[in-house]
């Protein structure tokens, strides 16, 4: 080798010597990147990891802190987690046995669990799914769920979580509200009265019994107006009030008018409205409660008829009692006057028996009198003769002690302070009077007693007279009221007295009864209604 070629290689391996320390030099700095990069990737790792498990940490925090029952579940309904809640609501712990949803759904509801189940695969969410469960304890609840798939990172379907709210007191108030409707429903629907809902004068809905008034079918009434279905002449007012009450100046109304049939025949009926108010006040819609009332018109009219030919026939007997009475009179007082002559002019030559005769007829003719004078009173007795005032009753017993005969030993006592009442003075005296004179006349006992007593209810006066008299047997209880009848054939009895009392009480719009006993006495109790 020459020396040229010595040289060529020992510039060749110097060369070669400066690479390899380039290189090493290369390696070295790559070396040390990497290593730098290694290092910062550890601490990048340190640091997901730290966030991996501070995020774990925190959902572990949200899953057990969440308020409503949270089950995550796997493909088949096997619970994989669960929640406090849930634990407390379904009453299981999926860590001390295994639990299967599918299991808890009521029989009522497993074919819309599969079809919801189905959808939750196909969509990735189920929302509002309700359902009835059973839970641990063996109570029926009603729930609702919010749910959606959990997957893997190949995207397919691994597992299910689900929120659950339990709505059983929110299913039992809908069920008791549709109950509650399905009720009032059939109530409406069976109503005597018939009912209509409008807007505005169109018609909405009806029940059967108004549709059966108009003779319509189920429906028909629904294409009509109010105005279509009433007679021309109500139009006009119904048309008024329901604009007041749509301007909220009404809220309810009561008329009485014609509708139209179907038929076109037309029938009388009371019509009471209502207005249907929203939150804000505003009307929505009319409700009508209807009233067939032509029969009771009709009736109402016949009565007014007959009180009128009632009254017109009353005035009629007032005055042919009247006439009567003076017509009886007269020839009364005409033998009356015969009589007292035969007994001045010719006592000399009566014996003993003749003046017992003149004497009899003279009673029999002033028991005729008392007689014609009852009959007077008790044909004058009605409610157009009264004169409202107000009566002190103290007074009027005081006064009656004074015009009646009382003997020495029988007391009259107000037994407490009676009442002063608006009532017709005269009739007032008459039934007071009555009373008391007869408890007077019938008591035989060495020492007589009569006591008035009273009490107020709500809508009346009550009243008893007591005494200590014969009594009157119990077949007279009843007849004792009727006119002409008496208990037995006292001179001064005319048996119009008690009946007297009873006419008087009816007019009043009161009740009159007596409990008494043969020899121990009798208890008149009646009422007069307030004024």
């Amino acid at each position: 080798m020459d020396n040229k070629e010595v040289l060529l290689l020992k510039k060749a391996l110097e060369r070669q010597k400066k690479a390899r320390i380039q290189a090493e030099q290369i390696l070295e700095q790559k070396s040390k990147e990497l290593y730098d990069v290694t290092r910062h990737l550890q601490g990048v790792n340190e640091r997901l990891e730290y966030l991996l498990n501070e995020k774990a940490s925190e959902l572990d925090g949200v899953f057990i802190n969440i308020i409503d029952p949270y089950v995550v579940m796997d493909l088949d309904f096997n619970v994989i987690n669960m929640n406090a809640s849930a634990k407390e609501f379904l009453g299981y712990d999926h860590t001390t046995a295994s639990i299967n949803l599918a299991a808890l759904v009521h029989k009522d509801y497993v074919e819309y669990t599969a079809h919801s189940m189905k959808s939750l695969m196909e969509i990735g969410t189920l929302k509002n799914y309700r359902a009835k469960i059973m839970v641990k304890d063996g109570t029926e609840k009603f729930v609702q769920i919010n749910s959606s798939l959990i997957y893997d990172k190949e995207n397919n379907p691994i597992a299910a979580q689900g929120i659950i709210r339990d709505i059983t007191k929110e299913w039992e108030t809908k069920e008791l509200l549709r109950q509650q409707k399905k009720q009032l429903d059939i109530i409406v629907e069976n109503s005597p009265l018939g009912i209509v809902l409008t807007d505005r004068g169109r018609i909405i809905k009806t029940n059967s019994t108004f549709r059966t008034m108009m003779g319509y079918k189920e429906g028909e009434l629904q294409q009509k107006c109010v105005k279509d279905i009433s007679s021309p002449e109500d139009v006009e007012n119904s048309a008024s009030l329901m604009e007041e009450m749509n301007t909220g100046k009404l809220d309810n109304f009561t008329v009485v008018k014609k509708y139209v049939r179907k038929d076109r025949s037309e029938f009388l009926a009371k019509t009471a409205v209502s207005a249907f108010k929203n939150r804000e006040g505003k009307v929505e819609y009319q409700v009508a409660m209807i009233e067939d009332i032509t029969e009771q018109r009709s009736l109402e009219l016949q009565k007014e008829k007959l009180l009128k030919e009632l009254e017109h026939s009353n005035k009629g007997l007032q005055e042919y009692a009247h006439i009567v009475s003076h017509d009886l009179k007269s020839p009364l007082r005409s033998i009356s006057a015969l009589a007292t002559w035969l007994s001045e002019d010719h006592k000399h030559v009566l014996n003993e028996q003749g003046v017992n005769n003149l004497v009899m007829m003279q009673e029999k003719i002033e028991a005729m009198d008392s007689l014609i004078d009852g009959v007077l009173k008790y044909s004058s007795i009605d409610i157009g003769s009264l004169e409202i005032g107000r009566i002190d009753l103290n007074a009027i017993v005081n006064n009656i002690r004074e015009i009646i005969f009382v003997p020495e030993h029988v007391r009259i006592v107000m037994l407490n302070p009676l009442p002063e009442i608006q009532a017709d003075h005269t009739r007032i005296h008459q039934l007071f009077q009555n009373i008391i004179s007869n408890a007077v006349n019938h008591i035989e006992a060495d020492k007589g007693l009569v006591t008035v007593s009273s009490k107020e209810t709500a809508t009346h006066w009550h009243f008893k007279i007591e005494d200590n008299g014969v009594g009157i047997p119990e077949e007279y209880h009843k007849k004792i009221f009727e006119v002409f009848q008496s208990l037995n054939s006292q001179q001064h009895s005319t048996g119009i007295g008690l009946s007297i009392v009873k006419k008087i009480v009816d007019l009043y719009e009161g009740e009159i009864s007596l409990q008494s006993e043969v020899a121990k006495g009798t208890v008149f109790n009646f009422s007069i209604k307030k004024l």
